[in-house]
């Protein structure tokens, strides 16, 4: 392992995102060999760190994962919420030694995909608007939506915090109060999906994330369930980052997939039903 910024360092090794370890060590939580550890500062394998005074083992490479999880409305896309309200993290599995962050966020009345992954970089670059990631969402509106709304969009509005708009918006049938579109969108800033339609004297009833970059949030992930991505999939998501491919181990080794029983019943079911009633035996 070569010597790399020691707010990388820290990121790759699953301790927060990059930005997070950037403030960590603007606020003196960071040590470097016994000093208070400067942003530009390099770490590799031999250095000791210390994060919140306690000390942090620098290894090779982990395994690097990454979770598919489905948010219900009404959980919150913090670690903890301070209201005592349910977080995105509440139901993800244990990772130890390392912690889970958070691809992006979702507001509290938004539902849909996020994704987890212990590799700071890899969330950090999914995050960052200079990956040119886009964002699908599934979007019911309550308005008449008319052509000149649909091209402002495509066009450009200028919001509070800058210009913004959509790539590509597609109707997907309803009328009236129960209007469907499907919008991409490059960037991630607060509520940017609704203060579009907002902008336009249009109110979004429901906003559902149906896709990051090329990750698809799967029917079989239902609402508050998570899901692993195999190894193909966490490499083609690195690969639009322009990150190199690292080990990967499933985490599901020896536990509970909270899917698999739902699944198995699943294929039970169409089992018994395509085999259909038995006959009963005749005997003489």
């Amino acid at each position: 392992m070569t010597k790399e910024r020691i707010q990388k360092v820290l990121a790759k090794i699953g301790k927060g995102s990059r930005r997070d370890m950037e403030r960590a060590i603007e606020e003196g939580r960071v040590r470097l060999n016994g000093e208070p550890a400067k942003l530009g500062d390099r770490a590799g394998l031999g250095d000791q760190i210390e994060l919140d005074g306690k000390p942090v083992k620098i290894e090779q490479i982990k395994a690097r994962r990454v979770l598919v999880y489905n948010k219900p409305e009404g959980e919150v896309s913090t670690r903890r919420d301070p209201e005592g309200r349910p977080t995105v993290f509440d139901r993800l599995p244990a990772l130890p030694g390392e912690r889970w962050i958070v691809v992006g966020r979702l507001d509290l009345n938004t539902s849909g995909l996020l994704l987890f992954t212990n590799d700071g970089e890899l969330a950090n670059r999914l995050m960052h608007p200079s990956g040119m990631i886009d964002r699908e969402y599934a979007v019911r509106i309550l308005g008449e939506v008319r052509p000149e709304h649909v091209q402002a969009m495509h066009e450009g509005v200028e919001l509070e915090d800058g210009p913004a708009r959509f790539t590509d918006i597609q109707e997907f049938g309803g009328s009236g109060a129960n209007s469907w579109y499907h919008v991409v969108i490059m960037e991630g800033r607060n509520r940017e999906v609704r203060r579009l339609w907002e902008s336009q004297g249009l109110k979004v009833s429901r906003l559902k994330r149906v896709r990051y970059g090329s990750v698809f949030l799967d029917a079989d992930v239902r609402a508050g369930t998570w899901k692993e991505l195999p190894k193909a999939e966490v490499d083609k998501l690195a690969g639009l980052v322009e990150l190199p491919k690292a080990p990967w181990k499933s985490i599901l080794a020896g536990k509970h997939d909270p899917n698999r029983r739902k699944m198995e019943h699943q294929r039970t079911r169409r089992s018994v039903a395509s085999k259909g009633p038995k006959k009963a035996n005749r005997t003489r």
